[in-house]
């Protein structure tokens, strides 16, 4: 049993301390947090809390809420800490973890030097087995990562063009935005190129624009493969992946909103689509030329990834093992609608 403790509990971290109790090969040894919130008392009553030391003590004890240590009593306590801290924060735990021995997944917002080596379970599995720590690539990163492999493993990826339009903040954030702009990142290619290529060496430019939503990301992507496919070859190396679900747009789902109103009617926790959601009517192929646009819940398309890092660090489960065992745990592909 791989004792998994969880450093951060926020959007992140709680929904991948969720995921791991599912598994039957690991256990949620406890969860950091940092204040006695509505979050805190709704997680006591699973979970062990740890708050980062001594003095978040008293006003957790002021709160009534139970305290059971320190982040160093967690680390010492786990066998692979999940840091899912805010951003910049996971880089000054580093030096915890390495002292006390234990592995460590961090998240995409910390650069790629923080761990030995950047994950996506398709991609790059193996090249996580055995090392001390792994980052689990962006949201965004991960989209790209899990249809491009697709495409790549099947036909040859000889270059990408990406449009990636963010949303501004969660649906919990109430001061972030762009509220009324869209809001262009000025450095071209955006950071999400060089992020994948760290888990997929692929040629690809990226421009990025911020806009005022909270529900998804979309991107809209034109790959050229290395030979010509049909429309139906690029459907079914979609298809091929339970972490890639296809829709149509003439069932209704038309924008984010149906998508993210799609996962609720799966019954899902938190109404998360772990899943990336690719259009299927929108794929358009011309000879070696392919256009599709996918959509990513940022919320929660890492969280299979994380569950997926912890086992490859651990060197427990093969990969497509340990892709087994978190799809069925999180009933990811259990319900596509389409392929």
């Amino acid at each position: 049993m791989i004792r998994v403790g969880i450093n951060g509990y926020g959007t992140i971290g709680r929904r991948v301390a969720n995921a791991v109790q599912l598994q039957r090969d690991m256990k949620v040894v406890g969860i950091v947090k940092t204040r006695p919130d509505y979050v805190a008392r709704v997680a006591s009553s699973r979970f062990s809390i740890f708050v980062p030391d001594e003095s978040y003590l008293k006003a957790f004890d002021d709160a009534g809420i139970k305290v059971k240590g320190v982040l160093s009593d967690l680390i010492r306590m786990s066998d692979v800490v999940v840091d899912a801290t805010p951003e910049g924060q996971g880089k000054k735990n580093t030096p915890m973890y390495r002292t006390a021995g234990v592995k460590a997944v961090f998240q995409g917002g910390e650069e790629a030097g923080v761990a030995d080596v950047s994950f996506n379970a398709y991609s790059c599995f193996d090249s996580a087995v055995g090392k001390s720590s792994a980052r689990v690539v962006s949201c965004n990163t991960t989209g790209l990562a899990r249809s491009l492999h697709a495409l790549h493993s099947e036909f040859g990826v000889e270059h990408v063009d990406g449009t990636i339009i963010r949303r501004a903040t969660d649906p919990n954030d109430h001061k972030k935005g762009p509220i009324n702009a869209l809001e262009p990142s000025l450095k071209i290619p955006s950071h999400h190129a060089p992020d994948l290529r760290t888990v997929l060496p692929v040629d690809i430019d990226t421009v990025a624009i911020k806009a005022p939503t909270t529900l998804m990301h979309i991107h809209v992507l034109n790959v050229t493969l290395k030979k010509e496919v049909q429309q139906s070859d690029v459907i079914s190396a979609f298809s091929s992946r339970r972490r890639i679900m296809l829709v149509d747009g003439k069932d209704g789902v038309s924008s984010t909103a149906q998508v993210m109103d799609l996962a609720r009617e799966l019954g899902r926790d938190r109404s998360d689509m772990y899943e990336l959601v690719i259009w299927r009517d929108a794929v358009r192929v011309s000879g070696r030329r392919v256009s599709y646009i996918q959509a990513v819940h940022q919320e929660s398309d890492v969280v299979p990834e994380n569950v997926d890092a912890i086992r490859a660090l651990m060197g427990s489960m093969e990969r497509d093992a340990s892709i087994d065992a978190t799809d069925s745990s999180l009933n990811i592909g259990g319900m596509k609608i389409y392929g």
